[in-house]
């Protein structure tokens, strides 16, 4: 049945891209900015031109940004630290620095948007949760007029959404308690009415830890398996990769152990959260297979945050898909071809809008699709 579901047009489709990590430009106030991830602006307005003219110019389709779009956490040169930066006032500001850097970027947006049957839905992560400040979710909003503004949907609970019945989507920090965030009480006020946000303690790592490192070894959060860098770099750079683990070790000390000391929380309690942060090593495939269990009418989950693009098909059927990321990514591990910048992304046809779950793989069409942009120039910026 397969050849006659390509011969007929789908009546919807569903794109999913995830972090993109915009960050605030190649050039900070002068000064190169090593923790810029992105660099591929031409090919996401491309993309996004791509699937609102042609034969997409009047198709039903809508854009799902799956988190991380806005890296907030690798911001450099903000003269606020601590819980300044945490802050409203700064959070804004920060993102005032992103949306300078990829003026093309947000013009492409706002254009896919404006043509018609184009729709955007914005699933908040963890690189860009500060958007559960008001400000920052009107901030982006002013970038579309009044008329279009309600083909946009960005709001601070949708962290698991089911654009198409038995297709849902997250961002994925809500397997790793280091990454989790509360999006019901992480804003907090005080006496001043001033808004701060209370980050996961993974996002201090990111802060404190990985920023600093990157700006000696920009691939630092780059590498794939973690584990195998880490044994790669103590043989071949050994003095940083022994730096980087003492910093690592001091940072988690601190952190967590003395704040269970401070809070008089007791070993038990430590204990159970150690061991669930040990999910920051564990294969996404396995963790969300429980997904799947609890909800049995989900046919596929699409998820991002880890990086690694990835299409699994179970035997029951479903299927687990990771978006992957559109910045540049080194794999030591022999068994995936991940080097470079995968710009990769889900894409699912809906060809029946009504049907029965015992229709689903005859009516909805999901692949992971690799964006193959075109340059007529005969040359790249090297980085």
């Amino acid at each position: 049945m397969k050849f006659l579901r390509k011969s007929k047009k789908s009546k919807k489709i569903v794109l999913a891209i995830s972090d993109l990590h915009l960050g605030a430009g190649d050039e900070v106030n002068g000064r190169m900015n090593p923790l810029e991830d992105f660099a591929s602006d031409k090919e996401l307005v491309d993309f996004l031109n791509y699937y609102s003219s042609g034969e997409y110019l009047s198709r039903d389709i809508e854009l799902i940004i799956n988190g991380d779009f806005f890296d907030l956490l690798a911001v450099p040169f903000v003269k606020h630290f601590d819980e300044d930066f945490w802050s409203e006032k700064v959070a804004l500001e920060k993102l005032n620095m992103i949306l300078a850097a990829h003026p093309e970027v947000m013009e492409a947006l706002v254009k896919f948007v404006a043509t018609k049957n184009k729709t955007l839905t914005y699933i908040i992560g963890n690189h860009d949760a500060e958007l559960l400040f008001d400000s920052l979710k009107e901030r982006i909003l002013s970038f579309f007029t009044d008329d279009i503004k309600s083909k946009v949907t960005l709001a601070n609970d949708l962290n698991l959404y089911e654009p198409v019945p038995g297709v849902f989507i997250q961002h994925g920090h809500e397997y790793e308690s280091a990454h989790h965030f509360d999006e019901k009480t992480s804003i907090v006020e005080n006496e001043k009415g001033e808004k701060y946000f209370i980050p996961p303690w993974g996002s201090y790592y990111v802060t404190h830890v990985i920023n600093k490192y990157k700006q000696e070894r920009d691939h630092i959060n780059a590498v794939r398996p973690v584990k195998t860098y880490i044994l790669h770099a103590l043989i071949f750079d050994t003095f940083f990769a022994l730096r980087f683990i003492i910093a690592n070790g001091y940072f988690y000390f601190m952190v967590r152990f003395l704040k269970y000391y401070r809070l008089k929380l007791g070993w038990k309690v430590l204990m159970e959260d150690i061991l669930k942060e040990l999910t920051l090593f564990q294969d996404y495939e396995d963790l969300t297979r429980h997904f799947f269990e609890v909800n049995e009418n989900a046919k596929v989950l699409i998820v991002g945050h880890t990086h690694e693009p990835k299409f699994r098909e179970f035997s029951d059927g479903t299927k687990f898909i990771n978006t992957g990321t559109w910045t540049r990514m080194v794999n030591l591990d022999l068994s995936h071809d991940m080097n470079g910048i995968p710009l990769t992304y889900a894409k699912i046809e809906v060809y029946e809008t009504d049907f029965a779950p015992e229709d689903f793989t005859e009516a909805v069409h999901v692949r992971l699709n690799k964006w193959m942009p075109k340059s007529d120039l005969p040359y790249e910026e090297f980085r």
